[in-house]
Order: C-alpha cells, then sequence, then structure tokens
C-alpha cells in the first residue's frame, strides 16, 4: 500500500500517491523555474495548474479515486515540458497544426458586447464573429425576437471561458504548456501594441493636455480654498486667544470672567481666588495662583501667536524665547503638583460626631418635618461647587455652606429623636474632629413641628475638609411622620415598604410599622 497525500490543485483538492506526488511536483518545478515569478509568469503557471485539474478530474472515476503515478506521467506527455518547449522554439506553425483536439464551446469575454455569445459560436466554428452577429441580427427581424430568446438561453447555458486553457480548447487546440504559454505571450504583446498605438494618437496627447490643465485649475483653486481655510482658523484662534486671556486675568483678579458664556468665545468659568482660598493653606495660595497664572496664560499665548502666523504668515527664528516659555510652563506644572501633594495630607484621616437629641413632646403620636427659610437665598454665590458645597458673599465675607442629607429610621424607645452626624477630615484625627466640631447646623422644634435649615455652614477661615452632615429622625414603632413638600431639597434614600422614591414621599403620611416606614392611608 502507497501512502498518499491531500492537494489542492487550482482550487480542487486530490488525493495522491507519494511517488506520483514526487513526479508532480518536480515537473511543476521545472515549470516554475522556466517561466520566472514575473506576473507573466505566474498567469501561464496558474492556467497550466488548472489544465492539469481539469484533466485529473477526467482522468477520476470518482471523487474518492487517488491520483497515480501514471495519471501524471499521462499530463505531462499531454501538456509537454519545458525541453519540448525549448527544443521547438522558432517553429510558428507547431500549435496550429501538430497540437489540434476536438473544440468545444465556450462564450468569448474578452471579443463580447453583450454576453460573448456570437464570439464564441464564430470561434466553435472558425468563422469571422461580425458574420454571426449578422446572422443573429437577421434571424431576430425574421423569427420576430425568437433568436433573441435563443441568444440568451445560449447565454445562460453556454459557459465562459475563464482561463487560457479554455480559450484554446474554445478554438480546437490543445493546451499544451507551450501552447499556453504562446497563446498569454501574444495577449500580453497585443495589449502592449493596443497600448503603445493609443499613447501614439492625437486623442491621447489631446487628452493628456486637457487633465494636465484641469489638475493645474484644481491645484490653484485647491490651494486658494486651503489658504482661506488656514486664514479663517488663524483669525478664530487670534480671537479665542485674546479674549481667553482676558477672561483669564479677569477670573484670576476678580474672581469672574466678563466673556464667560460668549459665543465661541473660550471663558473660563472656574473662581480660582475662591477654589484656592477655600481649598489650600494660606501659605501656599499665592505661590498656587503664579503657578496656575503661567499653566493657564503660556498655551493661551501660544494661541494667539499661532493665530497671528497663521494670518500674517511671518517668520520667526528665535527659538530661545519658545524654549523658555515650556520650560516655565513645566517649572509651573512641578510647583503645581507639589502644592496639591502636600494638600492630600489634609485628607488623611476621617473622623465623625454625634449629636443626640429627643423632641418634647411625649403625646405626639404625629412630627411634621418642614424646611426653614433659606437665610442666604439672597446673597450672590460665587461660581464655586464642589462635593454640594456652594460660597455665598455675606456682607464681604465669603461663607461655604454645604447642604445636609436627611434620612427616617425606625427607633428602638418610645420618643421621636433626632441625630445630627457630622463629619471631616483631616490631617491627624483631632484635626479632623476640630473641623467636624466646626461645622454649623441649625434645626427648630416647635410642638410636633421641627423646622431644618436647608444648608449648614463652614467656621470663619475653614478649609474645605469634605465635611457632611446628616440628619436621622428616629420614628418608634406605631407613630406617624409627615413629610413636607419643600423637604425633597434635603431627603436622601429614604427606605419605605412600598419603595416609594424619595421626590414621591412629600406631602404625605408615613407609619412605622413593624416592616418598616409605611404610607398611611
Amino acid at each position: 500500500m502507497k501512502k498518499t497525500f491531500t492537494i489542492n490543485i487550482s482550487g480542487t483538492i486530490f488525493h495522491i500517491e507519494d511517488d506520483a506526488y514526487e513526479v508532480l511536483q518536480k515537473y511543476l518545478i521545472n515549470l516554475r523555474n522556466h517561466f520566472g515569478n514575473g506576473e507573466e509568469g505566474k498567469e501561464i503557471l496558474a492556467d497550466i495548474e488548472a489544465r492539469i485539474a481539469e484533466i485529473f478530474i477526467e482522468k477520476s472515476a470518482d471523487e474518492k479515486s487517488v491520483v497515480t503515478i501514471e495519471m501524471v506521467n499521462d499530463i505531462i506527455e499531454i501538456m509537454g515540458t519545458p525541453e519540448d518547449i525549448t527544443g521547438e522554439e522558432g517553429d510558428d506553425n507547431t500549435v496550429s497544426h501538430d497540437a489540434t483536439r476536438k473544440r468545444r464551446l465556450y462564450r468569448d469575454p474578452e471579443h463580447r458586447v453583450f454576453g460573448g455569445v456570437s464570439s464564441g459560436l464564430a470561434a466553435y466554428f472558425n468563422m469571422d464573429m461580425v458574420i454571426i452577429r449578422i446572422l443573429f441580427v437577421v434571424l431576430f427581424l425574421v423569427t420576430s425576437g425568437v433568436a433573441l430568446l435563443a441568444y440568451i438561453v445560449l447565454w445562460i447555458a453556454v459557459p465562459k471561458a475563464t482561463n487560457t486553457a479554455q480559450r484554446l480548447e474554445m478554438r480546437g487546440q490543445e493546451a499544451t504548456v507551450k501552447n499556453i504559454e504562446k497563446s498569454i505571450k501574444e495577449e500580453v504583446a497585443e495589449v502592449k501594441e493596443s497600448y503603445k498605438k493609443f499613447k501614439e494618437s492625437d486623442s491621447y496627447s489631446k487628452g493628456k493636455k486637457t487633465v494636465e490643465g484641469a489638475g493645474d485649475v484644481a491645484y490653484n483653486v485647491t490651494k486658494v480654498i486651503l489658504k482661506v481655510i488656514v486664514i479663517v482658523i488663524g483669525v478664530f484662534l487670534i480671537i479665542s486667544g485674546v479674549f481667553g486671556l482676558l477672561g483669564f486675568i479677569s477670573s484670576m483678579i476678580i474672581g469672574h470672567s466678563f466673556v464667560q458664556g460668549w459665543p465661541i468665545i473660550w471663558g473660563p468659568e472656574i473662581h480660582v481666588p475662591g477654589y484656592l482660598n477655600h481649598l489650600v493653606d494660606q501659605g501656599d495660595v499665592s505661590i498656587g495662583m503664579i503657578a496656575i497664572g503661567f499653566l493657564t496664560g503660556i498655551p493661551l499665548l501660544a494661541i494667539l501667536f499661532i493665530g497671528t502666523k497663521l494670518v500674517f504668515s511671518y517668520k520667526t527664528n528665535n527659538k530661545a524665547i519658545g524654549l523658555s516659555m515650556v520650560g516655565v510652563w513645566l517649572i509651573s506644572l512641578v510647583v503645581l503638583i507639589v502644592i496639591s501633594a502636600g494638600q492630600f495630607g489634609n485628607f488623611k484621616k476621617h473622623t465623625s460626631m454625634l449629636e443626640s437629641s429627643t423632641i418634647p413632646c411625649d403625646s405626639c403620636q404625629t412630627i411634621y418635618l418642614k424646611l426653614a427659610e433659606d437665610k442666604y437665598e439672597e446673597y450672590p454665590k460665587l461660581d464655586f461647587e464642589m462635593d454640594n458645597f456652594e460660597v455665598a458673599v455675606v456682607d464681604g465675607e465669603e461663607v461655604m455652606l454645604g447642604h445636609p442629607q436627611l434620612d427616617i429610621k425606625k427607633s428602638w424607645s418610645n420618643h421621636f429623636t433626632i441625630l445630627i452626624k457630622k463629619a471631616a477630615r483631616g490631617a491627624t484625627r483631632n484635626d479632623a474632629k476640630t473641623r467636624a466640631e466646626n461645622i454649623i447646623y441649625h434645626y427648630q422644634v416647635k410642638d410636633s413641628v421641627i423646622y431644618f435649615d436647608p444648608e449648614f455652614i463652614l467656621d470663619t477661615d475653614e478649609k474645605w475638609r469634605n465635611q457632611d452632615v446628616d440628619i436621622i429622625i428616629k420614628v418608634p414603632e406605631g407613630k406617624t411622620v409627615f413629610i413636607g413638600e419643600d423637604m425633597a431639597e434635603i431627603i436622601y434614600d429614604i427606605k419605605n415598604t412600598t419603595h416609594t422614591y424619595d421626590a414621591d414621599m412629600v406631602g404625605k403620611f408615613w407609619t412605622m410599622t413593624p416592616d418598616g416606614l409605611t404610607l398611611k392611608e
């Protein structure tokens, strides 16, 4: 029993014996070496392989047949070898006289007008294709269009000659190595000759001049359009740079950008002094302001410089100024990073404190939660928002305002209880505790009504250290709480048996049951 291999020839899978594989491989290598690796040689070899695959299919009894050494030898005898081609060089008539075979009908795609049926029939009958086309036209007129139906049937039924081997077979020539090579070389020569004639024609010269002229016009138009676009971009950068600088300077000095909100103009919306004064220790504020000034101002100056250069197209050769600006910007960045890193230590520890008080109303079965008047509503606010904080200006002094959060939970006693939890961060636990104690928050109890301030404030000169105020109302089981409409501003994630959202809990009575807070019907 011989060993077999599985090979792919021109897209078709074959099983081949090992000795037949060696002979076939050697044969294909000889052909490849003879025709070379150029485009023409690859095309010749591809057509040869297609013809070999076709012959193998014809010789195979079924799909499980194995290609034997005898079949490969027959292939070589039919197709010929490179030595046969070399020995017959100069004999141009061999193809037409000595290597003929039975013709086969194909559609000729190379000389087609529609489907290549007429040119295929002309090759099959060895006639001029013009005569066949005239016959089809005459038959179409005589048969009242039946010939057209016959043409369509042939178009569908007759296969197209897709490779050189099939084109040779269409003309009644054997698809040997020599014939395939000669056919492809003739096709290449025909294409080259047609291209040469086309280049030498008057229409080519006129077309070339027209294309060159159109190219010059397109180039000039494109050049003008690009120049206009560059100028528009430059003007935009100049406007943005000028107003950006003015806005930033005003924001740094007076704490507000007067170009903020202008269309197309960039205006900083950061209240720089406010942020630094309420975040950074006083000794680092001045240095931080200078660093931020350079970090933001230098890029804005660069935008202005680029814009003027795009518009006025002037040249600058002084690189020292540019390098110095880059150096100053990098130094400012390092300084700001160092200052910021030093401030992180002020948030190292976290401490909270709890204040508890019982509502002096033992007979109360229901308490009413309402929001007190906002004492800072009429005062101007700075453009400063951080973690639910804002800054109000009261009589020329800046006051930091935070917003508390209120929750309702079950009480394990028979009294209504109010818990105020104040929390803050600091460099040490004592520092954090002191900052939590300095949080100022007020509420007022009048009989069964409790009025809660909508914000808490920080003590004078106090820095922002993530201060927080949580209010917890403890409700005994069986007693009720009414949540006022305005309480939606401070209530947060109150658990209830109906899973009602906070905004939908206001304006209603809620009773504490063993299962939790329940809507009173």
